[in-house]
């Protein structure tokens, strides 16, 4: 295993605190089960995309058939993914997810550039945006001031933080909650509508031609693989929690397979029941598209219930990312690349809390000045590429570790090959789309190496 120098370390002055020793100095706890596993995927991955993102890619595609491909394309991305995740959150059961698989397979270096993007701009403005957008749609039911709304989304991310801090059990038996609300409500959307048939099945029909005023083919796949990949992204993030699960062995790898098909099944099933509802010809604006699906299902009411339904599935993901990112800082500083104070969990409550309370002072602070959406777009180009670093290290870690336990990942090879090629054809997409963000955001990460090798 891949540690770094800790007699070079200027923010951990002692030594390097191992997993193995962790429980000496107040460790994380195991007491997590299959549930949370599944909860923390499916919480991460399900949130306000699930009402926008159709409505851009009906506009764009114009056939019911290709905006349900996409969504399928997007979902086998993602089981190929979670299966390699799985191997590897098997064969490393520790805190951090990615972050420790960057550093089995390329050093600490790499390992702290990820570290470096998600603690400084990633978790922090996904946190900020979240909330934000959680306390607007609250902001149009009770018609708050744009003031109270920023004091609401702090609020939120400092409760949840505090439950976070106070136990482990605790984040997760809300986030469970959440979760199955969440899926609870967007099936009884289902069901309502084909129900009470306020829909037309003739929606769907044609249903592979394109309509005449569709953007060109390709420019429309291309957009609307990278806006399914923005709504669906987020299920890998369950990895993190790796070090506090029972049997991780076991669970990890079921976890993140229930997970992320549990999500593909919602994407096109919520997908499907509004294009029942909703010519596509009639989709002009993601606004106006929840403002229309809403009265159809719910009459008078409806813009106001489908906001709370929103509100609903970005608590989710809120409470879902403030237990799973501080993990990372953890991680991080357990390695010696973090102040070590943060490597000490909770006496009391086992939980990695002076981390949590690091993403949730960063969060509200960008809540409060309101400049984060720009930035984190920056970093999605440079998050997908760790993403394929850490799906390829399978191969160079199957290669190079000849003892202990192996990676065991079904259908390898050519499970993460093909995973690999979705993460190369969206690179090329996001490259295309906006070359001047994908050069920004990996010059701002590259900015990490000399700060790493002040940190050793």
């Amino acid at each position: 295993m891949v540690r770094p120098r800790s007699d070079r370390s200027l923010l951990n002055p002692g030594s390097v605190i191992s997993p193995d020793s962790a429980s000496q100095l107040g460790g994380l706890r195991r007491q997590l089960g299959l549930g949370s596993a599944v909860a923390a995927t499916v919480g991460e991955a399900i949130g306000v995309g699930i009402f926008l993102t159709p409505a851009g890619m009906a506009r764009q595609l114009g056939s019911p058939f290709w905006l349900l491909i996409v969504w399928l394309m997007m979902g086998l991305m993602a089981v190929s993914g979670a299966l390699c995740f799985g191997g590897l959150a098997a064969r490393y059961p520790e805190a951090g997810g990615a972050y420790v698989y960057l550093r089995e397979a390329y050093g600490p270096r790499v390992a702290f550039l990820y570290g470096w993007m998600q603690l400084l701009v990633l978790d922090p403005g996904v946190t900020a945006s979240l909330a934000v957008g959680l306390a607007a749609y609250a902001g149009s039911v009770a018609r708050i001031t744009p003031a109270d709304e920023k004091f609401l989304g702090i609020v939120v991310i400092l409760t949840l933080a505090a439950a976070n801090i106070y136990g482990a059990r605790l984040g997760a038996a809300f986030l469970q909650t959440l979760t199955w609300l969440k899926i609870g409500a967007l099936m009884l959307l289902v069901v309502w509508a084909v129900a009470l048939r306020l829909g037309n099945w003739s929606h769907f029909s044609p249903f592979i031609t394109r309509r005449a005023a569709s953007t060109p083919f390709i420019a429309a796949l291309a957009a609307s693989l990278i806006a399914a990949f923005y709504s669906f992204g987020g299920w890998w993030e369950a990895a993190k929690i790796a070090g506090e699960v029972r049997n991780p062995e076991r669970i990890m790898p079921q976890a993140l397979t229930i997970g992320v098909s549990l999500v593909t099944l919602v994407y096109i099933l919520v997908t499907g029941v509004f294009i029942y509802l909703l010519p596509m010809a009639s989709i002009t604006s993601d606004e106006t598209f929840m403002a229309q699906a809403g009265q159809r299902l719910f009459g008078a009411t409806g813009s106001d219930i489908m906001a709370a339904l929103v509100m609903l599935c970005v608590l989710g993901s809120l409470a879902a990312l403030l237990i799973l990112s501080p993990r990372v800082y953890y991680a991080m500083a357990r390695d010696g690349l973090f102040f070590h104070q943060v490597a000490r969990a909770h006496p009391r409550f086992g939980t990695p809390a002076r981390a949590i309370a690091i993403q949730a002072v960063l969060a509200s602070f960008l809540v409060a000045v309101g400049t984060f959406d720009a930035i984190v777009a920056y970093f999605i180009f440079v998050a997908v590429v760790f993403l394929g670093l850490t799906v390829a290290g399978i191969i160079r870690l199957k290669r190079r570790v000849s003892d202990g336990p192996t990676i065991r990942i079904p259908g390898y090879p050519f499970t993460p090959l093909a995973f690999l090629i979705f993460v190369g054809v969206l690179l090329f997409l996001l490259a295309i789309h906006n070359p001047l963000q994908a050069f920004l955001g990996v010059a701002v990460v590259l900015i990490g190496i000399p700060t790493f090798r002040l940190v050793l």
